[in-house]
């Protein structure tokens, strides 16, 4: 985990070695508005500013928007109440990912800076960033999945993780589990890139963070699941 060989950006930590302690499972495709709405009609999530962001930062196809949209405008205090109610729903143990198990599922056994390759050409074909977005979201999926299945993982939305913010990974857990003691827990760690990102930005191992309060039209959610093992 962490920047890999021959990344010398300095604001990336170190590559560590990290052994996940249990089975989980990733979404395949980033939270929808569709699935957000069912949240909030059915009483587990409030209908905030995401609302208005679907109208201002709208898809070029309406039909997509209402269906396969990712859904804007969350803070990670929403992503959290989302889990919350879909595991209410379902009886199954849904969360958000730990940043540690985010770049796993992300990486999906690549070890270079995009899981599409060593340069940001690829980009094209895996993800929406800054080259190739228009200045808009788009139906999730819509681009190439990594070996493991996921999409949109290299642009689309900034994804909130479980993890508080830490400036680098001295004393993270080891094991794989969310880092949530210490560090500034007014802030949570983002992970991915969004359709307005740069493909520097989109690399595997950036990260970044923002107040859990904050929403914007450039962060999202990706769901994880705990599995029996």
């Amino acid at each position: 985990m962490g920047r890999q060989a021959g990344d010398k950006t300095r604001r990336l930590a170190p590559r560590h070695e990290v052994r996940i302690a249990r089975h989980f499972a990733a979404g395949r495709f980033e939270v929808t508005f569709a699935q957000w709405k069912a949240c909030v009609v059915d009483g587990g999530c409030l209908k905030t500013r995401q609302w208005e962001s679907i109208r201002i930062h709208r898809l070029k196809d309406m039909a997509s928007a209402r269906t396969r949209a990712p859904v804007v405008g969350v803070d990670w205090t929403d992503a959290k109440s989302y889990v919350e109610w879909l595991s209410h729903k379902t009886g199954k143990r849904y969360r958000l990912l730990s940043e540690a198990e985010w770049e796993y599922a992300a990486r999906a056994g690549t070890t270079t800076p995009w899981f599409c390759g060593a340069s940001a050409s690829c980009l094209n074909e895996v993800g929406w960033y800054a080259a190739n977005s228009g200045n808009l979201t788009h139906p999730v999926g819509s681009k190439r999945a990594n070996a493991f299945g996921l999409h949109d993982v290299h642009g689309s939305l900034w994804e909130w993780v479980e993890d508080c913010w830490h400036p680098d990974y001295r004393g993270a857990p080891s094991d794989g589990s969310a880092w949530t003691t210490g560090g500034d827990c007014s802030k949570r760690v983002l992970r991915g890139g969004s359709w307005g990102s740069t493909a520097w930005m989109l690399r595997i191992a950036n990260r970044f963070a923002e107040r859990a309060g904050q929403s914007a039209l450039v962060v999202g959610i990706r769901v994880a699941r705990t599995l029996e093992n």
